[in-house]
């Protein structure tokens, strides 16, 4: 076999391994806060993580991002929110560049609240105020950009009145690569929802007038019908990614739009999400006729999940109670299966975890720095490891090659779990 023809037919089978070692985007390749089957996972912990590498970075709550070599994420230097390129392998930095200035408001330290995007060889960066750039991963080169404000009409005042989700508190709902295509939540009359032709910035299609909230959009299969499900100020909608066209609604309506856990979908017709002041929800979607319809299957406030985004393992959902417990609950009914509490430092309601599914079991950052691993069981709340990484944060890690990169409010760092 000639020695070209031969290397690309080891590209071809190897291709899917080396895609799939990345976690490019918020919650990993699949949006789901799963490591793909395939992947090697760590099955314990040690009991003292080895650090790879660290560099000092100002405060950000936007979670890091892997692929293509580097590692991705961004920072407020001198109240502005920057990106910035690192190795992956070693931390060495390769470029930064700033996005735009920093939003302030109560809720936080400011800095930034968007996590990246890497598709290929670029990267897509969202800031708090609506300003998107997109950039060459090797140099951070500027190639396109917009402003949801100038360019789409939205509207962003900060924390002032009674204004709901991105108008107060800003842009948080990092967009999705589909295709050629990437989504965003732009928010603007008759532009709620935009998608670009990812390469040049050319609008593709808008629709809705929904403002978004702080949950990311995912693209699912549910009913039988591929869509794009968006968690708004106005509620839980699903469109089609080919031309934005609606296909169902349940309506959510809350005093300040606090939607921020990323929708989850469970087998292959319900989709969990959750409001501090509703509950926790499950919305069964149906074919009706032609068309799809929604109804909410049940409603559980005693659990709701307020700003962490849970993970689906089989039929059970697994995330961040209300009062500070790791929580795992049956979607077809709502109802709690167990809790378990003791990792949390933040007071009942604020505390937050990244948590990711490794195999049979859910690796979670606590908003202490401690990572813990848990048993995916939904007889028993079965802790299998625990180690402590990292700072105060509010970070969904990302997973790659054995290594866990994350951050908390003074560093970004890579952390050995897997030799």
């Amino acid at each position: 076999m000639p020695i070209t023809f031969r290397a690309l037919i080891l590209s071809v089978l190897f291709a899917p391994a080396l895609f799939a070692a990345d976690w490019p985007q918020w919650r990993g390749p699949n949006r789901d806060g799963h490591v793909p089957d395939g992947v090697p996972v760590p099955t314990s912990l040690p009991d003292s993580p080895k650090i790879l590498w660290r560099q000092k970075a100002g405060f950000a709550v936007a979670s890091p991002v892997v692929g293509g070599g580097k590692t991705v994420y961004l920072d407020n230097t001198a109240d502005k929110e920057v990106v910035h390129a690192v190795d992956a392998a070693t931390g060495a930095p390769a470029w930064s560049i700033e996005l735009d200035d920093v939003h302030k408001d109560s809720q936080t330290a400011p800095g930034p609240r968007c996590t990246p995007l890497i598709d290929a060889d670029r990267v897509y960066a969202q800031s708090g105020r609506g300003h998107l750039k997109c950039l060459s991963l090797a140099e951070g080169k500027l190639i396109w950009q917009t402003d949801y404000v100038k360019e789409f009409g939205a509207t962003f005042i900060g924390e002032k009145g009674e204004a709901q989700g991105a108008i107060r508190h800003g842009y948080t709902a990092t967009p999705l690569i589909d295709g050629d295509h990437l989504i965003c939540e732009t928010g603007g009359p008759g532009a709620g929802i935009t998608c670009f032709e990812k390469q040049t910035g050319k609008v593709v299609w808008k629709s809705q007038d929904d403002v978004p909230a702080y949950a990311a959009p995912i693209i699912a299969t549910v009913a039988g019908k591929r869509q794009m499900i968006c968690y708004t100020v106005n509620g839980v909608l699903g469109l089609d990614p080919i031309d934005g066209k609606p296909l169902w609604r349940d309506a959510v309506k809350t005093k300040f739009a606090r939607h921020a856990a990323t929708p989850v979908v469970v087998g292959t017709d319900m989709i969990v999400v959750s409001s501090h002041e509703v509950g926790l929800m499950g919305i069964r979607i149906s074919a009706d006729g032609d068309s799809l319809k929604a109804e909410r299957a049940w409603t559980n406030k005693p659990i709701a999940i307020n700003f962490a985004s849970p993970v689906a393992v089989g039929d059970y959902v697994y995330g961040v109670g209300p009062q500070k417990n790791i929580i795992c609950v049956e979607a077809k009914t709502g109802k709690l299966a167990w809790s378990k509490d003791g990792y949390f430092t933040s007071p009942a309601g604020k505390a937050y975890a990244g948590i990711i599914v490794v195999g049979p079991n859910l690796l979670i950052l606590t908003d202490g720095g401690q990572l813990v691993m848990l048993a995916a069981d939904p007889k028993a709340a079965r802790e299998v490891a625990k180690a402590r990484v990292a700072g105060a944060n509010w970070c969904n890690p990302a997973y790659a090659d054995g290594r866990l990169y994350l951050r908390d409010d003074k560093e970004v760092l890579c952390v050995e779990l897997m030799r």
